[in-house]
């Protein structure tokens, strides 16, 4: 089985966070990246397969330079090889975008039999690539996975939310896990050492035959036209209980229209 799984590198949540002042996209380069938490469920995932000998697991990523540190994280963990699509027309690229890149990508790549996502990155939180990529390689779809199975070329998957529903696909699948399905492993020391020597293959959009026009800010679907940085947080207003405590935070309440 040929298992792909997608990450990113993204901002560090601790991080001070910003965008970019010229064009407001986020600001990738003046904060320390790291692969994006949510991600590394599927990457374990995708390598509890490899484990049982049944898959060879390829890290793919799109972004900038940076982005690099992505697919050295998932080779330390234990994936075989990535591929890092990089470009300098993706910058400001939409999630429509990326979902033409990275089908392209994954298609370059070929007889894959399952691609493996985070339920969304940490940085955009949209959740919507991986049904726009399995739309574009025509492959089936399931999301927000807790637990995964395989049998007869087919894979079963449990989704908990109001009601817990199993479903099932037949392979080629797109699938998008939780946070509930697995607990990452951290690289080992001879697991860092081992990715040294891994293979990364580099390409560009000329190398996927994506026209640069379609993808990047200009051709994004929406962008971002003002930024306010959020109010820094104030103390709030203390009431002491002198009996009549529960009227004056009834009063704070009301004033506020919460209630």
């Amino acid at each position: 089985m040929k298992i792909v799984v997608l990450v990113k590198h993204v901002p560090d949540a601790a991080a001070d966070r910003g965008f970019n002042e010229s064009d407001h996209t986020t600001d990738r380069a003046g904060v320390d990246g790291i692969l994006s938490e949510l991600d590394e469920y599927a990457v374990e995932e995708a390598l509890k397969l490899s484990d049982s000998g049944e898959a060879d697991v390829i890290a793919v990523t799109m972004g900038p330079d940076g982005a690099l540190d992505a697919i050295k994280r998932s080779l330390q963990m234990g994936a075989a090889s990535g591929v890092h699509v990089v470009d300098d027309a993706l910058h400001g690229s939409d999630a429509v975008a990326t979902s033409k890149v990275l089908a392209a990508a994954i298609s370059k790549l070929g007889d894959v039999n399952l691609v493996l996502t985070g339920m969304a990155s940490t940085d955009g939180g949209m959740s919507v690539v991986p049904a726009m990529l399995a739309e574009r390689l025509g492959f089936a779809h399931i999301g927000f996975v807790g637990e995964l199975g395989f049998a007869d070329g087919k894979v079963s998957a449990r989704r908990d939310a109001d009601v817990t529903e199993t479903v099932e696909a037949s392979l080629p699948a797109v699938v998008s896990v939780t946070d509930q399905i697995n607990e990452p492993r951290y690289p080992s020391f001879k697991g860092i050492m081992a990715a040294k020597k891994k293979p990364v293959e580099t390409w560009s959009l000329a190398d996927l035959g994506v026209d640069a026009g379609s993808v990047g800010l200009s051709a994004a679907w929406s962008v971002v036209e003002a930024v306010t940085a959020r109010p820094e947080r104030t103390q709030g207003e203390i009431v002491t209980d002198e009996g009549d405590g529960g009227v004056k935070v009834a009063e704070y309440l009301a004033g506020q229209k919460f209630i």
